[in-house]
């Protein structure tokens, strides 16, 4: 009983939160806008990462004269709020007078429903993909504790229509963007800025440095896997869990001499992972700032429906697809948008027995398909040329650095 009477003041709570900030909200976007504001969020705040900040950097060093903030959740935010980075606590008074008078607004995932955006704000919305996965409207049925099918679409493309330019990567995701997110604005097909990283800084002083700083010796290899999450393994709204299938013992008698393994978990389950017991060979880095880094230093990448394959393709390194759940995860969860089987960059494994045989002949023998990996590269990495951060700042932020 007392359970519950703590969960229903624990709404009322919220509720009255919620309330306060949208009242504060409305009343800070009375006074006079700052057109040379711009407020950037990763992640839900939990990260400094991907395009938001590929932009910001991009901004920082050719845009000087914007006034420029990260919004971060508590936990991030005390890792940032000491160093050069202007910062603010997601959701303080100090973070609602600053949303509620900046000029501009970029993310790279939704902000809340409840968020009123003044009219003087330019919303960019970045997103943080290229889609495999059905999107948004595109779903056929959703499987997420505290919501349905119509009222998570609904949700959705309420706040898609706040949008002011939506990013691409390439033409295939503008196709699937325009329909999925019912979006009618601005999208800058320019490529994704976070990758213009990997263009150039891809080079062995760059690598051999991220290898010292994550305490990787450079005689030995990586293996990067990044699964994604599943939206039916979750413990309540807004809590999902990760299973590890992958068997790491295996893993660690093939290739412990030879390879470190480092693990990257989505955000959304990235707390979940306890991997002690292999230490000295397997590593969890989803509290990394940025993947960015762990792309640079992986000789491979093992993945499943992850757009991490995407970005990691322009690498031109191997790709080893480990979907021991395919049927369910295609046909239940979330549906494609292509046939992953055929038109994969790598190759499909559904056990860590096969996945191992696979790695071994590509190490043994050269074996691997490149020539699917640059047919993959052509219809969905061609704008990725390192330039894309200078497209979208030009085409936002329309008035002079």
């Amino acid at each position: 009983m007392s359970n519950i009477v703590s969960f229903i003041v624990t709404l009322i709570k919220n509720k009255v939160l919620k309330n306060i900030c949208i009242a504060m909200l409305k009343l800070f976007s009375q006074l006079p806008a700052d057109h040379r504001l711009v407020m950037f969020e990763s992640f839900l705040g939990k990260q400094y990462s991907c395009n938001p900040r590929a932009i910001y950097e991009y901004m920082a060093k050719h845009c000087p004269s914007y006034n420029m903030y990260w919004s971060f959740d508590k936990k991030t935010y005390k890792t940032y709020k000491a160093t050069e980075i202007k910062c603010v606590k997601r959701f303080s008074l100090k973070w609602m007078f600053l949303m509620a008078r900046a000029g501009y607004w970029v993310a790279n995932s939704r902000l809340p429903l409840w968020l009123p955006k003044p009219r003087h704000a330019i919303y960019l919305q970045t997103w943080h993909g290229t889609p495999l996965k059905k999107l948004a409207a595109d779903i056929e049925e959703i499987h997420l504790p505290g919501t349905n099918t119509t009222e998570y679409k609904k949700c959705f493309l309420e706040e898609a229509s706040k949008w002011d330019y939506l990013i691409s990567p390439n033409n295939y995701s503008t196709n699937i963007f325009r329909r999925a997110f019912q979006f009618n604005k601005t999208i800058i097909e320019s490529g994704y800025p976070r990758n213009d990283y990997l263009h150039y800084r891809n080079n062995d002083e760059v690598i051999n440095e991220i290898k010292n700083k994550l305490g990787i010796p450079l005689d030995k290899k990586v293996i990067l896997y990044a699964p994604t999450w599943r939206d039916n393994q979750y413990c309540n709204k807004g809590t999902f869990r990760f299973h590890l299938k992958l068997d790491l013992n295996k893993m660690k008698k093939t290739f412990g001499e030879k390879y470190y393994i480092i693990l990257r978990l989505h955000y959304l389950v990235a707390e979940t992972l306890n991997i002690s017991q292999f230490e000295t060979f397997a590593y969890d880095f989803s509290s990394y700032e940025d993947i960015r880094d762990l792309y640079l230093v992986s000789d491979l990448l093992i993945t499943d429906y992850s757009s991490v394959f995407f970005d990691f393709a322009i690498l031109n390194r191997p790709i080893f697809f480990y979907v021991y759940d395919i049927e369910e995860y295609r046909d239940k969860l979330r549906g494609f948008y292509f046939n992953l089987e055929t038109e994969a960059p790598g190759p499909l494994f559904k056990h860590t027995e096969d996945l191992i045989k696979g790695i071994q002949d590509f190490n043994i023998n050269g074996q691997y398909p490149y020539e699917k990996l640059h047919t993959f590269q052509e219809k969905y990495c061609k704008l990725e040329n390192g330039t894309s951060s200078k497209k979208v700042v030009n085409e936002v932020f329309k008035t002079p650095c």
